[in-house]
């Protein structure tokens, strides 16, 4: 394998931490998207909507075209729905009810739901150390559930369904790890399943009541949806060039700094402010991050 240069680990690191910047800031803006009455459905279609034109963007670019095949047709539909429809349902609604920082910590549990998942679907093996971090994840939620545990008096039951958002995460990833993406790219995945989420969502957010108007899109909650959005698609692009570019576990990393910017931004933009045990909660939950992946071979994929 290629040694990495030094000007190569300097650049990926930077890329990596605006990653997660830009990630991280999605949750204050899902908080601010949701503050004055916007409703699930709605804003998902629209998220959907937003990210179906970026990514045709994208793929016209890069000479792709919208997968057609029965079998891409399912495994997008299963990344609409796992990976958008049923996660951000409900994370939309835990919004409403949690601080954006929480949520930011209630996600970073994404790869500790992955293990055990992995687990039951046999593609991966018991492990103490990762057993550990698993534990130690589940002991930051309870920091943060348990009342009495923090001075914000959280509902347990908004902790619970914040929770959903990253057990459906990481069902996701180890569906696409078994299954494959019937040879589509990523980007092919998500056009795919961002326009046929868009198509189901509209005829559910109409007979709701929950349709959003175009010219919401003139209002703050309505620019931040579309800021949300925006940031979603050309983060996740970013992603899938740095998992490309430096393997897979250099890139993983960037989930540390989603919780952390996710924390901060709220902090920034909407001055939240945490006790004792939420800062306990968010290292217990970075342990337990740093104990459930797997241990790198390697700083960067070959060359």
């Amino acid at each position: 394998m290629t040694v990495p240069v030094r000007s190569d680990v300097v650049l990926l690191t930077g890329v990596l931490i605006l990653l997660g910047a830009g990630w991280g800031m999605t949750q204050p803006l899902t908080k601010i998207a949701v503050s004055t009455g916007y409703q699930h459905f709605g804003l998902i279609f629209w998220q959907l909507l937003i990210g179906a034109v970026l990514m045709a963007a994208i793929c016209a670019v890069r000479g792709t075209r919208l997968p057609r095949g029965r079998r891409q047709i399912a495994i997008c539909l299963m990344v609409a729905a796992i990976g958008t429809m049923i996660p951000n349902s409900t994370a939309y609604q835990a919004a409403v009810h949690l601080p954006s920082g929480i949520l930011s910590i209630l996600l970073s549990m994404v790869p500790m739901w992955a293990f055990p998942i992995a687990l039951l679907m046999g593609l991966d093996r018991f492990s103490w150390r990762r057993f550990l971090g698993l534990s130690l994840g589940l002991c930051g939620v309870l920091l943060i559930a348990v009342p009495g545990a923090s001075a914000l008096n959280l509902a347990v039951f908004w902790v619970g369904v914040g929770l959903i958002s990253g057990i459906c995460y990481g069902l996701e990833g180890n569906l696409v790890a078994k299954f494959g993406t019937a040879g589509m790219d990523p980007f092919q995945v998500l056009y795919g399943a961002s326009l046929m989420g868009a198509v189901i969502m509209l005829p559910v957010t109409v007979l709701s009541g929950q349709w959003i108007p175009i010219d919401a899109a003139q209002t703050r909650e309505g620019q931040a949806l579309i800021l949300g959005s925006i940031i979603h698609v050309v983060v996740y692009a970013g992603y899938v060039w740095m998992v490309g570019r430096a393997g897979s576990v250099f890139a993983v990393q960037v989930s540390y700094l989603v919780t952390g910017f996710g924390v901060l931004w709220a902090k920034l933009l909407l001055g939240e402010a945490y006790s004792a045990g939420i800062w306990a909660a968010l290292l217990l939950m970075f342990a337990g991050m740093y104990l459930v992946q797997p241990r790198p071979k390697a700083a960067l994929a070959p060359a």
